[in-house]
């Protein structure tokens, strides 16, 4: 087994960030609750997100707006993880693909298989399939050097390939209602763009500028208006012909913070306040909170684990350096935590619809919460594991 690098310190940054980003999720998706539950706050909190503010209610432009800038930044990422990271060679893609694939082919296929027969709740099968990584990169801070540094680069190139496959399917499955004239003009403003890449341009106002009017073109055109964020992402340049910070490096820098710190809590608070009164027991058996749960908690495991013992058994690619295999269970089971993309999914599934809303609210919180809850408590319990056989094993592979 061929040892993996050092984390860069552009990395420890990214885990550090994204781990504060995760507790300030956390603290927005608990706010969310008590506003949507407590008698004070219920009536307001409803006001507030479907109060008009232009086109768009107010909840509208943080799902279709401010989400944007959140895909733009997963476009971002994936563009310099392909061309220059993580994921730049085909050695280091093969095991993140491998994990990444199965990791979401397996929740689908629980999901389906518990909610599909079920009238109209088939739609929803994408709900258990992404991971979210600022959520799952703030539970790993909690464990410290518990947890190998292989593994913390491997769940973030997994969460990559995840993101790509995310945006694939909200392009393709949750589109409607295409308008050829829109469609166009998008792939006019892309083109242009493009253009300006290929003549060298670096500052970023115009690819700005072009960035908001692909948003409106694609807004229209019937296809999720966040995938704008993720087209604008690979036309901007990687590279700098003057020597300096590449246009996407300072782009990428300049947002991490407002999309940790703003964008996502933001939309937590706009997403997560399921109303608790009246569900029981029962509730959490009910197809698609159930379906979500268990495509969350029990494929997501199932899919990763599993995907990595067949790589590694058949020679297709190793496991992460000096990590044992129940660590690479703990990182599966985190895997598990959708979140972010699972509640944005969710959305345009089942929209208009606030029962429904409210049923993969609770599936994904509970999905969720089992997987980070499990997760941690195994990665802590397998430190000492890893610390052993995860070396000795690595050695004698090497040897």
């Amino acid at each position: 087994m061929i040892p993996l690098p050092r984390p860069a310190p552009s990395l420890r940054r990214l885990l550090k960030g994204e781990a504060a980003g995760g507790i300030v999720l956390i603290v927005a998706a608990v706010l969310a609750m008590l506003a949507a539950n407590l008698p004070a706050t219920m009536a307001g909190y409803a006001a507030l997100l479907h109060a008009p503010a232009g086109p768009l209610t107010i909840h509208q432009w943080i799902d279709d707006g401010a989400m944007a800038l959140f895909f733009l930044l997963v476009g971002l990422e994936i563009k310099r993880e392909l061309l220059v990271g993580r994921l730049a060679t085909p050695a280091a893609r093969t095991l993140p693909f491998i994990a990444a694939a199965a990791g979401m082919a397996v929740p689908a296929l629980v999901y389906l298989a518990i909610a599909g027969g079920t009238p109209g709740l088939a739609r929803g099968w994408a709900i258990p399939a992404a991971t979210d990584i600022a959520f799952a990169v703030g539970v790993m801070a909690l464990l410290g050097p518990r947890v190998p540094a292989s593994l913390k680069v491997f769940l973030t190139a997994v969460a990559v390939v995840d993101d790509m496959g995310a945006v694939a399917i909200i392009a393709l499955a949750y589109s409607h209602g295409l308008d050829a004239f829109a469609l166009a003009a998008a792939a006019g403003v892309l083109a242009l763009m493009a253009a300006l890449n290929r003549r060298g341009v670096t500052t970023l106002t115009p690819y700005l500028l072009l960035a908001a009017l692909l948003w409106v073109c694609v807004l229209r055109s019937g296809i999720h208006a966040t995938v704008a964020g993720v087209l604008a992402a690979f036309a901007i340049p990687l590279s700098d012909r003057d020597g300096g910070r590449s246009p996407l490096v300072r782009l990428e820098h300049a947002l991490e913070p407002w999309i940790a710190f703003v964008v996502v809590p933001l939309f937590a608070f706009a997403n997560a306040g399921v109303t608790l009164g009246g569900i029981g027991l029962a509730t959490f058996a009910e197809p698609l909170v159930l379906g979500i749960a268990a495509g969350l908690f029990v494929g997501k495991q199932v899919g990763i684990m599993g995907s990595i013992w067949l790589a590694d058994r058949f020679g297709l690619a190793p496991r992460p350096d000096g990590a044992s295999w129940r660590q690479v269970h703990g990182i599966a089971l985190l895997g598990g935590i959708g979140f972010t993309m699972s509640l944005f999914i969710g959305q345009l599934a089942f929209p208009g619809d606030p029962l429904l809303g409210d049923r993969v609210k609770l599936g994904v919180l509970a999905g969720s919460l089992l997987a980070a809850g499990c997760g941690y408590l195994l990665l802590r319990r397998a430190a000492s594991d890893g610390a052993s056989n995860g070396t000795s094993e690595g050695e004698h592979r090497r040897t």
